[in-house]
């Protein structure tokens, strides 16, 4: 049932986060043994495999990712036992799973930290003019002068990639999950871990660091000795059956760095994340597309899209409303590569912006005011009542009722049916998960590419309906079309001539 080794090429994985995903016992956090009750809901959307945000032992000073032990589950999710049950029902069900891996940093409480192993961290004398991504300085002293490096919370100190101790840990840490199956691995800040020699300033510039990821390399991250981590790593991925894998997220500043990354002795995949940051303009979207299909074309890797994840306001809100969400979302499912969807997308959910301070946990709310909560509330799955959560650890909106899995369950004009034929309809069609692009002639604010002789997705971002000259059927749409069979605006399409 899992035989394929390029099943990731074109796959379309789930993002569980696990607090928000689903509760089995109650507490009001989602757990493991939810995710397991769920897999049946996951099979019918029609994913090909799960990526589940860190379970791992830790404080929670960053939802997860600040790990105690690597090598165990939180008590908050359950057991390791409770990881494999998931695991043998997952692929049973046909559905492959991927798991986070946080190499650059861990928690304050990892034994390491707690035993005061200061040569696999990263302390120094004095401290730099380096930034945390989450605000303010990114280094803490200690209690004999000394101050250490944070590029995030200060509970998360960074690790020390020179020293081979922690080469070696995250080698064995990489063969603990793949013994139990685990098929992939998304590799958080792969663009972290190895600073440049002699931890030099950056020096004075305007507005944050952190607003300077995407434009130039700083001291900190995409240094070029990361790679020969990522070569380490491959073999290992390799010696395993059934095309295990791996995934950068990695913010760097060209397609040319972007895909140093992605390649046969380093990681299978890397995020496009300048999709996910496109306006709403069919010229923004051509604009991105054309970049990451240049950066597919350097590696011979397919591109991996995103529209919504843990890090980002959902989709619905960034784009001006759930029409416009449904549009881009067909626009991703028909582009050649691979798709990760974010849990709660497929219901329509928007952001929630009136989140009480208090309730807030993002740790960069705390020193920048930004928020990442909003995109973390758990997703309804009841229409009435407590919405299939007991008490859950961020309220869930009262007007979410009609967008819970069960109002949308039976509704053919829902967002979830929506989703289920786009999945349906990408896994009869191969063209739309691989293939190649043809742009064609279109109005300045639509965007039309045929994807297979005789598969064509429009997508119209203006503000008029616009006829299709394309003839043929109509396979899907993200919205009605008019009586006269026109593209009203924020709708796409999928059309076979």
């Amino acid at each position: 049932m899992l035989g394929n080794d390029d099943w990731w090429r074109d796959a379309v994985v789930y993002q569980v986060y696990p607090r928000s995903f689903a509760d089995a016992d109650g507490d009001g956090m989602g757990d493991l043994a939810g995710v397991r009750e769920r897999l049946g809901y996951l099979a019918d959307l029609g994913v090909d495999a799960i990526w589940l945000s860190p379970f791992y032992t830790s404080p929670m000073a960053d939802g997860g990712y600040d790990v105690a032990d690597y090598r165990d589950v939180d008590p908050m999710f359950g057991t390791l036992a409770d990881f494999d049950a998931l695991m043998a029902d997952a692929h049973d069900k046909g559905i492959r799973v991927i798991v986070d891996l946080v190499p650059n940093h861990s928690s304050d409480q990892h034994p390491w930290f707690q035993a005061g192993l200061r040569d696999r961290y990263i302390f120094r004398d004095e401290p730099n003019d380096w930034e945390s991504i989450f605000g303010g300085p990114a280094w803490t002293q200690v209690a004999d002068g000394q101050w250490y490096l944070h590029l995030f919370a200060p509970e998360q100190p960074d690790l020390n990639w020179e020293n081979p101790d922690v080469r070696a840990e995250f080698r064995d840490i990489l063969r603990f999950w793949l013994d139990r199956g685990v098929d992939g691995f998304r590799i958080d800040v792969a663009h972290g871990m190895i600073k440049a020699a002699g931890l030099p300033d950056v020096g004075p510039k305007e507005g944050r660091q952190a607003e300077m990821l995407g434009d130039e390399q700083l001291p900190y991250f995409d240094q070029d000795g990361v790679h020969e981590i990522y070569r380490e790593w491959r073999p290992i991925l390799d010696s395993y059956p059934g095309g295990r894998m791996a995934v950068a997220e990695a913010w760097v500043s060209s397609p040319e760095r972007l895909a140093r990354y992605v390649g046969p002795d380093e990681l299978h995949q890397a995020f496009s994340f300048e999709f996910m940051m496109a306006d709403f303009h069919a010229k923004s979207f051509r604009t991105v597309i054309e970049k990451a299909l240049k950066e597919s074309e350097l590696v011979g890797a397919p591109t991996t899209w995103v529209l919504s994840n843990h890090d980002k306001p959902r989709h619905v809100t960034r784009h001006g409303g759930l029409a416009r969400a449904r549009a881009a979302t067909l626009l991703m499912l028909a582009l050649p590569g691979s798709a990760y969807l974010y849990n709660g997308e497929e219901l329509g959910l928007p952001e929630v912006l009136d989140l009480p301070d208090e309730l807030r946990q993002d740790p960069a709310f705390r020193r920048t005011g930004e928020s990442r909560d909003g995109c973390r509330v758990p997703i309804p799955w009841t229409a009435t009542g407590d919405f299939g959560w007991r008490d859950p650890w961020l309220p869930i909106p009262d007007s979410w009722g009609p967008l819970s899995a069960e109002a949308q369950e039976h509704d053919p004009a829902s967002t979830l049916n929506l989703y289920r034929a786009a999945l349906k309809l990408r896994k009869e069609h191969p063209a739309l998960g691989g293939g190649t692009v043809t742009w064609l002639d279109s109005p300045k604010d639509v965007l039309a590419i045929e994807r297979d002789p005789g598969l064509v997705v429009v997508l119209n971002t203006g503000e008029e309906p616009v006829r299709l000259d394309f003839g043929g059927e109509v396979l899907l749409s993200s919205g009605p079309l008019a009586a006269d069979g026109a593209l009203p605006p924020d709708t796409a399409a999928w059309i076979q001539r």
